[in-house]
């Protein structure tokens, strides 16, 4: 077994100062790094992450948690965190908890088990009680919509009222009149921001809104519009709380015969890698995930240097993006004869 003390003496220098260049705790000259590095690499020498862990009270590893791998909202997010970690000289370690309780209380007991100093909490599903698990133990966390801020724990607010205006609005400019909203799941709290923004947007404007409950997915939004066609009427502006359910509609109006943006426009949100290459492409209210990835890492990075630990409220503002899936509305008439044959 390779030991400390066989690249120290590879090197010519002390066991410390090899621990100084692996452990990054001190200021070592380049040639004596790049020499000690290169030791490494010819002796095959490996760390004992667990040893560095107990003496160091922490790990080099920051969390990181989402609550579902398979939704394309998220690799922006992780990437972004991922990379500003590294620079920093943090690996990630990555829970999901596919929104299920037990699972979320898992994987903050492996954080702390792990010993991370910091855990981004990127799901808006997480109670008080993890927050202050996490305080207790001294690891700075930061959230997603799960305001007060406090020692330990910083909140990410996502404002989604500037994009629901400016959707409103464009549709508002382009004609439209009655408007259809697929919500997503109420019990997330990020949902029911999102639902009471564009709401807020509609009545601003002196319209309605006919709100239908659905879900993360495409079979959702092809369900909502299964309902509008059913009803016999559907509205001139369709808005989904999310991509997937935005091109899920897209795929069932499509097969329907009706013509977008001619007969109905559709709105979505997260702006995901796919909104551009739905058919057409999908006008989205943009979450700047990149951005929500960066911040949470800058969040865990000032409570972890600060003496206090204080944590910080910080905003990411929504925007549309305005693509060929909308248009002006069609004339009511015109409107009421489709969507009543079908």
């Amino acid at each position: 077994m390779i030991r400390m003390k066989d690249v120290a003496e590879r090197c010519g220098v002390s066991e410390t100062t090899v621990s100084h260049v692996i452990n990054g705790t001190r200021y070592v000259s380049p040639e004596t790094r790049r020499r000690v590095q290169q030791a490494i690499g010819e002796l095959g020498f490996y760390t004992n992450a667990d040893a560095r862990r107990l003496a160091r009270g922490s790990s080099d590893f920051l969390g990181l948690v989402i609550s579902d791998i398979e939704n394309p909202f998220f690799p922006e997010m992780i990437k972004t965190f991922e990379a500003a970690a590294l620079k920093r000289g943090f690996d990630v370690l990555l829970c999901t908890t596919n929104y299920d309780p037990e699972r979320t209380r898992a994987a903050m007991r492996k954080m702390i088990g792990n010993k991370v100093p910091g855990v981004a909490i990127m799901t808006s599903q997480v109670g008080a009680r993890v927050a202050e698990g996490l305080a207790v133990h001294r690891v700075a966390s930061v959230f997603l919509n799960s305001p007060p801020v406090q020692m330990y724990r910083s909140n990410i607010a996502i404002d989604y009222a500037k994009g629901a205006g400016e959707a409103i609005r464009h549709l508002h400019e382009l004609g439209h009149k009655r408007f259809a909203f697929m919500q997503g799941p109420q019990h997330r709290p990020s949902a029911v921001m999102a639902r009471q923004a564009v709401l807020d947007a509609v009545v601003a404007y002196g319209h309605r809104c006919a709100v239908h409950q659905g879900e993360n997915t495409i079979e959702s939004g092809a369900e909502t519009v299964r309902r509008l066609l059913a009803a016999g009427e559907l509205p001139t502006a369709l808005l989904c709380d999310n991509d997937l359910g935005a091109i899920g509609a897209l795929g069932t109006l499509k097969d329907a015969g009706i013509g977008v943006p001619e007969q109905i426009s559709v709105v979505g949100a997260d702006d995901i890698p796919f909104a551009r290459l739905a058919s057409p492409p999908l006008t989205t209210i943009r979450v700047p995930r990149d951005l929500v990835g960066e911040l949470a890492f800058e969040a865990l990075d000032k409570m972890m240097r600060s003496k206090r630990h204080s944590g910080i409220e910080y905003r990411a503002e929504t925007s549309l993006v305005v693509r060929q899936s909308t248009g002006p509305a069609p004339r009511t008439s015109a409107a009421r004869e489709k969507s009543g044959s079908r």
